[in-house]
């Protein structure tokens, strides 16, 4: 069996030892005599799985004590109702728009309030991170929203906003467990886990303790209730178990490998041999400004300054996707919003996949300009 390398963008690339430890398990998980997609989220079995996962991303992330960790259903795409229904106690909130998943929230948060943009990087296609500084902020806003990694426009927040004192909202979903995290400076974390941590299907929520309450809008729905998640330990309803399991996995991982600073070294090493051969092709672009560029979502297009003809420009990124497919780089093409192609160098890329990208292009270069 040979892998390819895998550049999605989520579903994305998972630690192979961590998949060979899922196939080991799959049939009889550590001797239970059954699969952990067949136990009961209320066994012991279970219930060893899941507060192991919790305290092992503890460690990761160093989260303070006074902080709550759910593991809930729904995405990261289901938070942008639940933030604003558990968090609008004034019905107002400041976001920060600075991408299409930011744009959504932003959109779903007006349902339920006063929502502004206090930032915005749409003037140039969402390619940087706006000065965030000293932003307009609202005294009585009840929190500031950020999508701190950008998937589609390969942005990534170097700095958090002056949130004026404040709570900080952060959907952390194709960032999440790249690199260290200091928590207590957000009110309240999400992270969607298909991108860096685990399969499709669950959001892990890291929330301060205090913005948990009853007092959410009327007509919030049990299920989207902050405390309905954190009083039942997220046990409410069946929790999605596999996906706990394999996250579970990841976490160990990443703690048997060096932690989130070594993490956030490698990813650093990999974005560094893409970006450097952008910065010097002549038939490929990058479409991020450099001080903004993500370590996680690489987008670059064929220059069309070299290349002027849009036709033969979009031939070109067509050819291009579909020859590095056949030569074992998947899932390279950009979002179908904005084109162009896309390398997601998530934690479990290893560099060899980022060097054999490099290769590859340079290689298709060289016969195509």
């Amino acid at each position: 069996m040979k892998r390819v390398y895998n550049f999605s963008a989520g579903p994305a690339v998972l630690p192979e030892e961590v998949l060979k430890e899922c196939a080991n398990d799959m049939l009889d998980y550590q001797g239970s005599g059954m699969s952990v997609m067949e136990m009961s989220h209320r066994s012991k079995v279970f219930d060893n799985i899941i507060k192991t996962a919790e305290s092992d991303l503890r460690k990761l992330l160093n989260i303070p004590d006074n902080y709550k960790v759910l593991f809930l259903q729904g995405g990261a795409s289901q938070q942008f109702a639940a933030v604003p229904m558990n968090l609008m106690k004034n019905k107002k909130a400041d976001y920060i728009v600075t991408g299409q998943w930011a744009k959504k929230a932003f959109e779903e948060g007006k349902r339920y309030g006063d929502c502004i943009a206090v930032a915005s990087s749409a003037d140039k296609t969402f390619s940087y991170i706006p000065d965030c500084k000293d932003l307009p902020i609202r005294e009585d806003a009840d929190y500031v929203y950020i999508c701190e990694n950008n998937t589609i426009y390969g942005t990534k927040f170097k700095e958090l906003p002056n949130t004026k004192g404040k709570i900080l909202v952060a959907d952390q979903s194709s960032c999440f467990l790249s690199e260290p995290v200091d928590v207590s400076k957000y009110g309240l974390i999400f992270a969607g886990v298909q991108k860096n941590v685990g399969p499709a299907g669950m959001v892990i929520v890291i929330i301060r303790e205090d913005l948990i309450s009853e007092d959410t809008l009327p007509g919030t729905p049990t299920m989207l209730k902050y405390k309905t998640h954190a009083d039942a330990e997220s046990l409410y309803n069946t929790p999605n178990c596999w996906c706990i399991y394999v996250c579970g996995l990841v976490f160990k991982y990443l703690l048997n490998n060096g932690g989130l600073s070594e993490m956030k070294k490698r990813n650093e090493e990999k974005a560094k041999i893409l970006y450097d051969y952008l910065d010097s092709s002549k038939l490929f672009l990058g479409t991020v400004e450099k001080e903004s560029r993500s370590l996680m979502n690489a987008p670059f297009i064929v220059n069309p300054n070299v290349i002027t003809d849009p036709a033969r420009k979009e031939e070109l990124e067509a050819k291009f996707v579909k020859e590095a497919k056949e030569a074992g780089l998947e899932n390279l093409k950009g979002h179908r919003s904005v084109g162009g192609m896309r390398a997601s160098i998530y934690n479990a890329m290893p560099k060899e996949g980022v060097i054999a990208l490099v290769n590859f292009m340079k290689k298709f270069e060289s016969e195509n300009l």
